[in-house]
């Protein structure tokens, strides 16, 4: 992520915790770890080819990629 935007932030001391029913209705339990990087440019056919590998990488069902757009004043 650093060598792609030239930097990054984690949020991992404290991972937020998830609850869910799945399919079955059993409860399923999880810890979410936020990522943040700021780019100028959004590209989807990079975001979305990175998120397939890290979610086979990371074992996971679905990692969720979000993009907010910062206004600078």
């Amino acid at each position: 992520m650093t060598d792609q935007f030239g930097g990054t932030t984690m949020h991992v001391n404290n991972p937020a915790k998830g609850l869910w029913k799945n399919h079955e209705d059993d409860l399923e339990h999880d810890e979410v770890i936020v990522v943040e990087v700021m780019a100028e440019t959004i590209d989807r056919d990079w975001w979305a080819g990175f998120r397939a590998e890290l979610e086979t990488l990371l074992s996971q069902d679905e990692i969720v990629v979000r993009a907010t757009e910062i206004i600078r004043l």
